[in-house]
């Protein structure tokens, strides 16, 4: 008896400290995940504007708005190109904005005459629309929506602007997204994949990491379980092996550099998963990733960007 009121009485002392320590750690995992969901704004790199006024020349790109499939806006530049040819969607990593991709897409529309597409993804860019990323689900939808928005337009003669090819660049999440859309997308026929995540679990870790400054795998678990909570059902944690698995028809360029990232080995292993062999080059030796793109040299970028333009343009004419 005396030892079962003694453990009564400890219980009791140390219950209120546990309340305390759980409490603690509810609002603590409710941060990191309010942090993450939130991905920082900065002012972009680049806009067309100042680009015209830095190169002299006179670029055709307009601010466009559109309708994503659950009711949100969207927004990107655009650049038309040959009416009834190709387009390209680039589509940007986890707390970047489509400026940081604008160089690439300037070259493509140069050497191709394609139309070009920047979005930002949901909760990204300078006052973003949508205030929450999902980590690829509805990004994957809204990249759907984009395509439909590049469908319903006209060239100057009237005539619809682009064909039944669509190309998606995408690095990190704009990656994630654009194979979830290949996979119930058919005009999506050619993607270039760059750093791209095992899965969305994959992609909060790295956001989590980012976050905190560590790798530390207790909270990641949290984070990772406190965002499925706080999504309820609108958050899916696909395998982007599984999901390749299904592409047959599709061009596909896997891309990763020799810097170590936590998405090389997962790009590099994708290989295995794609069932069309014949059309799927890899390039695992570039000198920089689409991560770091924005502070290449010159001449890194070049050698980065040219294997990115030749392959859509052999894939998508």
């Amino acid at each position: 008896m005396p030892r079962r009121r003694l453990g009564k009485k400890l219980l009791k002392s140390l219950l209120p400290i546990l309340l305390i320590v759980f409490v603690a750690l509810l609002l603590a995992v409710g941060s990191i995940v309010y942090k993450i969901t939130r991905p920082p704004s900065r002012p972009y790199l680049v806009t067309p504007q100042s680009f015209s006024q830095i190169s002299g020349s006179a670029l055709k790109v307009t601010d466009e708005t559109w309708r994503n499939r659950d009711g949100s806006s969207a927004r990107g530049w655009l650049l038309k190109g040959t009416p009834g040819g190709p387009a390209v969607v680039l589509q940007h990593q986890y707390g970047g904005d489509r400026s940081w991709l604008f160089n690439l897409g300037i070259k493509i529309n140069e050497a191709t005459n394609f139309t070009v597409l920047w979005p930002d993804l949901r909760a990204h860019g300078v006052n973003a629309r949508v205030k929450l990323t999902t980590f690829g689900t509805q990004e994957a939808d809204d990249l759907a929506a984009a395509v439909d928005y590049l469908a319903s337009l006209k060239g100057d003669g009237g005539a619809t602007l682009i064909g039944n090819r669509v190309g998606v660049y995408g690095v990190e999440l704009g990656a994630y997204a654009a194979i979830l859309a290949a996979r119930q997308d058919a005009r999506i026929q050619v993607l270039v994949l760059d750093s791209t995540p095992r899965d969305a679990d994959h992609l909060i870790n790295s956001a989590v990491q980012q976050h905190l400054g560590v790798d530390y795998r207790p909270v990641s678990w949290l984070a990772r379980t406190g965002t499925r909570l706080y999504f309820r059902g609108k958050h899916e944690n696909v395998n982007t092996c599984e999901v390749a698995g299904l592409l047959r028809t599709q061009k596909i360029l896997l891309l990763a550099g020799a810097e170590q990232s936590g998405f090389r080995e997962s790009t590099i292993a994708l290989q295995n998963c794609l069932p069309n062999r014949a059309s799927l080059e890899v390039k695992t030796d570039l000198p920089l990733t689409g991560l770091s793109l924005p502070s290449a040299t010159g001449e890194q970028g070049e050698a980065y960007d040219r294997p990115v333009i030749d392959f859509f343009s052999k894939s998508l004419n």
